[in-house]
């Protein structure tokens, strides 16, 4: 899979895509990530991005042309499943989003930045808009960065072990169950017993039981 993510603080990038799992996704030649400064398609020699919002207002707003250049040269080069903007009003980001990108041979991702972009990008340039909250960034660095991470280690081959990824949160619309580790008991707190029978189907049951218990208390959103 290849990843273009255009940015115009695209350093903010850098660390949070070369460590972890994205980091092995990379190194296996399983994930391509390559980061776009969007200034370098900006306009005159301060390589200009933004502009004053059209009818007044506060806040600037990134310019459609350094934009469409740049998508256009990545579109020239291959073609991209979805091109994706990071914005508060977007879908909300889920694991079942995920899921579908991750079976994507290439992606864009526009970070959003100011007041937002020229309206005219999102009408004719993007295919996907994603939101990862209901709350304002200062850009769509961190959103790319989130969207990039849970994409990437889905990819088959980036985990050790592949069956992991199927036991996550939210695979099955339910949270995941509690786990626990050595020792089997610490200060008097011990691990649920049949955790350590070694039983296989009672272990499953408890692990589904408690799913959708953590899922009615902490989730019950999930539960409709």
């Amino acid at each position: 899979m290849r990843i273009d993510i255009i940015s115009v603080l695209p350093e903010l990038l850098v660390s949070p895509l070369d460590h972890s799992i994205v980091k092995r996704a990379r190194d296996k030649g399983l994930l391509e990530i390559h980061l776009h400064d969007l200034k370098d398609y900006g306009k005159g020699k301060h390589r200009q991005v933004d502009d004053y919002s059209y009818g007044g207002g506060a806040g600037m707003v990134l310019m459609v042309e350094p934009i469409f250049n740049c998508i256009e040269k990545l579109k020239m080069e291959r073609e991209y499943d979805e091109v994706i903007f990071t914005a508060p009003d977007g879908h909300v980001f889920s694991q079942g989003m995920a899921n579908r990108l991750s079976l994507c041979k290439n992606l864009i991702i526009l970070c959003g930045h100011y007041k937002g972009v020229d309206e005219r990008v999102r009408e004719h340039l993007i295919t996907m808009e994603i939101s990862i909250g209901d709350y304002v960034l200062s850009g769509g660095e961190l959103a790319a960065a989130v969207i990039t991470d849970a994409v990437g280690r889905l990819i088959p081959g980036v985990l050790n072990d592949e069956s992991s990824a199927l036991t996550d949160s939210f695979q099955d619309n339910l949270v995941a169950p509690p786990v626990f580790t050595r020792p089997s008991e610490f200060n008097g707190w011990e691990v649920p017993p049949v955790l350590m029978s070694g039983h296989e189907k009672r272990i499953e049951d408890w692990r589904f039981e408690k799913s959708l218990e953590r899922t009615r208390i902490r989730r019950p959103d999930l539960m409709e």
